[in-house]
């Protein structure tokens, strides 16, 4: 049992170690960018070397990657009791990284970033936006096959202006959080694509639709 703790012991710290560094990164890259910013200013806010910080993470991009993969982690809101469709999920996601601002501080620089020639993390956006353009097409031809889309809405179009239109307005509502109204945009453009249950030709069939959680 002593060797167990021992065990244990070193292994929590190290963890918790890890987390630290974690933690100062996403702050530094936050604030400075991933090419802003440097090793040794993350090194300096956990009280660490640069050596001390390859100990944990072999590259600055290593250390990146799991930047964004706390990123993730921390995006997720808590699941809800509630049936929610597209609308109110997309929402309800808004609303929850709006808690969170450094998150999308994060986000909106380290994505602008991403379009530069060798980013290392360029492959994660990619695959992101494909990801979510994919899942919101997926969403939204549901709606369409039980009467819900609007006439002449174009599915794969609607789901790419959905991507866009989340990332654009949260990077304006950094810029002006007292004036631009991030659930209020996606709302008016979704009610614009999306006719109301109540008022489809199909009826209100709340079981049928999907109930994953798209990626805030």
């Amino acid at each position: 049992m002593k060797t167990q703790d021992r065990k244990r012991g070193p292994y929590a710290k190290s963890a918790q170690r890890r987390r630290q560094i974690i933690e100062a990164a996403f702050d530094v890259f936050a604030a400075r960018g991933y090419q802003g910013g440097s090793l040794q200013e993350v090194a300096d806010r956990v009280g660490l070397s640069q050596t001390s910080i390859l100990h944990y993470f072999p590259s600055k991009r290593a250390l990146l990657i799991a930047v964004l993969e706390q990123r993730d982690a921390v995006a997720k809101p808590q699941p809800s009791e509630a049936p929610q469709g597209l609308v109110e999920v997309v929402l309800a996601q808004a609303m929850h990284n709006q808690t969170i601002p450094g998150l999308i501080e994060l986000y909106t620089v380290l994505c602008g970033e991403a379009v530069t020639e060798g980013y290392p993390a360029r492959d994660y956006f990619v695959d992101r936006f494909s990801r979510l353009r994919a899942s919101y097409a997926r969403r939204l031809r549901e709606l369409e096959a039980r009467g819900r889309l609007r006439p002449g809405v174009d599915v794969d179009r609607a789901a790419a202006s959905l991507v866009a239109l989340w990332d654009g307005i949260q990077a304006q509502w950094l810029l002006d959080r007292d004036t631009v109204d991030v659930v209020g945009c996606l709302g008016d453009f979704l009610n614009g694509i999306i006719v109301p249950a109540e008022h489809s030709a199909v009826g209100a069939d709340a079981g049928s639709e999907s109930r994953t959680a798209p990626e805030g």
